[in-house]
């Protein structure tokens, strides 16, 4: 599966740890995310991880690029939602991107475990049937 990552400053600490919490299940899949939040989980957990741009030069619109071709399986996207944050707007335009793709989304912590644990389990395997990466396996 392709899972893609994202996480606010303030919560770029609280991914990390969840990253290293499900390190095993995550190891089995391949992984996207903005620069600085790929950089801080490989290097604490030893995930394999494309690190595309930084959250604010262009790394969101790359995900949200993914997302709109349905390239994507998962989205895990931590936000700061304490702070008027800069990127509220592209933030919303990706979550609204996966509900038109059918793509699960997380945005909190409780949501990502929940998700996690069903992609183990195979409860999301039916996106090998609509994700175009996969169109030959399927």
């Amino acid at each position: 599966m392709e899972i893609a990552i994202i996480a606010s400053d303030k919560k770029k600490e609280l991914m990390t740890e969840f990253c290293i919490a499900y390190c095993g299940i995550l190891s089995r899949h391949n992984l996207c995310a903005t620069a600085t939040t790929g950089k801080y989980i490989s290097e604490a957990t030893g995930l394999e991880i494309e690190k595309l741009l930084a959250g604010s030069h262009g790394g969101q619109q790359q995900i949200a690029s993914r997302i709109a071709f349905n390239e994507i399986d998962l989205l895990l996207i931590f936000r700061d939602t304490a702070s008027d944050a800069e990127y509220d707007d592209a933030e919303s335009s990706i979550i609204r991107m996966c509900d038109v793709q059918n793509i699960p989304v997380a945005t909190n912590i409780a949501t990502a475990e929940a998700l996690i644990l069903a992609l183990d389990r195979g409860d999301l395997d039916w996106r090998m049937y609509v994700n175009p990466r996969y169109s030959d396996k399927a």
